[in-house]
């Protein structure tokens, strides 16, 4: 049976124990979770005390979900307490002796009270830092391995501003926090010194027990469940498109399979895409659709798997391999096996390790100061993208400049946004502008036409 076991000091935890156990081998017990010494450790159910050790739980009627509280005793048992039997006339005659000399008041908390540090007993374990200097409280982390890794679990904040070596953002941090801290305890005082029956102290007492629930579930779970704390990868698999590796999501959760632009112009088939199928995609978040490619190939293994997508303008994984493609292949997902298994060629393929997958797939979150580093360097990658679009009007022939000159000249005449339009799609800006010319500014033909003529027809020999 599960017997609630409670301390003075508001640490309240379960134990499973049997009917017929010894009140003494209970002690043992909440000894070693307590740190408390079994000779020091009073029992007490339903407000009385539990004198014999050589009792059992059902001997004293103790039966499943009961609650009992221990108490540290002054000094140890007092000689009535080994004497002492429930049926006795001298149990009856020391039992206010011992209900007002075993129990040790001094150990008792009460809000805003502080105890003193001399009183803490040797064979208790340590407590956590207390201190309010923080480079001395810094000095405690660094030398206990346990602490530090209880910390980053706990206090990410706390522990980062640790790990950055700078005292001062140490300080800073662990100062708002203690204050933070005070605040709160003094909300709790005031809402125990309030009227119980106002709504707002209701309200926050009610907030305090789904606090401590949260708390005691999460406990019960690292206990009971620890792997539901592990990180789990998502499912990609190696696949080839076009002749270009790519790295693909399976999501059977996905309606259409959809690949990124920077992936379709990385395998070279953003000339394929049909911008007639443009639109919004809409899931958890929403992103724009710039187009279709009705047709390609999938390279997985040593089998080829025709499938379309659907060209994504901002999408962080490079490919996504949706719902459509996987029934269309009756694709199965073996867990078991770490395998996605392709039921049309009977083919199996192997799910990549946390490794292999890309670095926007992992659970475990960057550093915002990685994050600033990667928009900076982005932002100077497009300044020098741009820069080395402008012609260049120095070190070169004048024949060079006079076709730049004729180009920049000829676009003048259409809007930016049609010749940045054919742009995206794969042709030089003299291309577009070209085509543009002989369209008459007809956006839909000279993307028609440059299409056509990107394409290698093979002719055959008579």
């Amino acid at each position: 049976m599960k017997i609630t076991v409670a301390t003075t000091d508001d640490r309240v935890f379960s134990l499973d124990v049997s009917p017929d156990m010894e009140l003494m081998n209970f002690k043992v017990l909440c000894e070693m979770e307590t740190g408390i010494p079994i000779l020091e450790i009073g029992l007490f159910w339903n407000g009385r005390p539990l004198l014999d050790d050589s009792k059992s739980f059902e001997h004293f009627g103790i039966t499943e979900g009961e609650m009992i509280l221990i108490q540290q005793m002054r000094g140890g048992p007092p000689p009535q307490m080994t004497g002492l039997q429930s049926g006795g006339g001298g149990g009856l005659r020391n039992r206010p002796a011992v209900g007002a000399g075993m129990i040790d008041f001094s150990n008792i908390q009460i809000p805003g009270a502080s105890t003193s540090s001399g009183t803490t007993r040797q064979s208790r374990p340590a407590p956590p830092p207390q201190s309010d200097d923080p480079a001395t409280v810094r000095e405690m982390f660094l030398a206990s391995p346990r602490d530090l890794a209880l910390l980053k679990e706990r206090n990410v904040e706390l522990s980062d501003a640790l790990h950055s070596g700078s005292l001062e953002k140490f300080a800073e941090v662990f100062k708002r926090q203690r204050a933070e801290l005070a605040e709160k305890e003094r909300e709790r005082i005031a809402m125990i010194n309030a009227d119980p029956f106002d709504p707002e102290a209701q309200k926050k007492i009610a907030e305090e027990i789904r606090l401590k629930n949260v708390e005691s579930n999460m406990e019960t779970a690292m206990e009971y469940a620890p792997e539901s704390f592990g990180q789990v990868i998502m499912l990609y698999i190696n696949c080839i498109v076009n002749g270009y590796p790519v790295k693909a999501f399976v999501d059977s959760g996905a309606q259409m399979t959809i690949m990124s632009q920077a992936c379709a112009e990385r395998c070279h088939i953003n000339r394929l895409v049909d911008t007639r199928w443009a639109g919004i995609a809409k899931g958890v978040g929403t992103q724009k659709i710039i187009g279709r490619v009705h047709l390609g190939q999938i390279q997985i293994g040593d089998v080829f798997l025709p499938s379309s997508f659907s060209i994504l303008e901002d999408q962080p994984m490079d490919m996504l391999l949706g719902l459509d493609m996987l029934k269309r292949h009756q694709c199965s997902i073996d867990l078991k096996n770490n395998k996605l298994v392709i039921g049309t060629t009977q083919t199996e393929t192997p799910f990549l390790t946390e490794s292999e997958v890309p670095d926007h797939a992992k659970l475990n979150r960057r550093p915002e100061s990685d994050l600033e580093q990667d928009d900076h360097a982005l932002a100077q990658a497009l300044a020098k993208s741009a820069q080395e679009q402008q012609p260049s009007t120095a070190g070169v022939s004048s024949h060079h400049n006079t076709s730049s000159s004729s180009a920049a000249a000829a676009g003048a005449q259409f809007p930016e946004k049609d010749i940045q339009k054919l742009v995206a799609n794969g042709f030089t800006r003299e291309q577009c502008v070209a085509e543009l010319t002989r369209t008459r500014g007809n956006v839909d033909e000279a993307l028609a036409s440059l299409i056509a003529k990107s394409i290698q027809i093979p002719t055959m020999n008579s």
